[in-house]
């Protein structure tokens, strides 16, 4: 490949990955350690992650179990996971943080998989405009350098394939998590 088409294959990636971990983030009714990903607790006056302070487990489908290795922070993970945009309201016993997913509503799932669909619009315009940055400096690089307009027309080309490439990703990956969610 010409590497002047790997910088903006790199980008289209990275937007893919980005989707990604996004939607290992959405919970699905099933427990899933990914959602406490984004969360911080203040350790010594630093924000860190949880997995970093506590033991996550996933004793049954529907529950997290978080350990932390200082009893001190139960109350701050706890906090953490109340100030969150989880909606799921921990439970305690001192030394153990519990969180128990409720079964997922018709509408719940619905609405989840429409935030699905949104997230994959999102991914899919980033990818578009690296395709349109990539013509962009294709057409800039024809005005510069002894560049022919075949190689040009290549180069667009090769864009236009990343793109499509990329695109046929992100919509698998949408279906595969909308699948995921509307499956009771």
């Amino acid at each position: 490949m010409d590497a002047r088409l790997a910088q903006f294959e790199t980008k289209m990636q990275k937007s893919l990955d980005n989707l990604l971990s996004e939607f290992g983030g959405i919970r699905a009714g099933r427990a899933n350690p990914h959602v406490l990903d984004k969360l911080r607790v203040d350790y010594y006056g630093t924000p860190t992650a949880i997995q970093q302070v506590a033991n996550v487990s996933v004793p049954e489908p529907r529950m997290i179990q978080i350990q932390p290795w200082e009893a001190s922070l139960v109350k701050e993970i706890e906090k953490a996971i109340m100030t969150s945009d989880l909606g799921i309201n921990p439970t305690n016993d001192g030394k153990v943080v519990r969180l128990v997913f409720p079964e997922l509503t018709e509408d719940r799932r619905k609405e989840i998989a429409k935030d699905i669909k949104k997230k994959g619009e999102n991914a899919k315009v980033a990818v578009r405009n690296i395709r349109r940055d990539a013509n962009d400096s294709f057409k800039k690089l024809a005005k510069s350098e002894d560049i022919s307009e075949d190689e040009i027309k290549s180069l667009e080309d090769g864009a236009q394939k990343l793109t499509d490439k990329y695109i046929a990703e992100i919509d698998k990956a949408v279906e595969e998590k909308n699948k995921e969610i509307l499956t009771v």
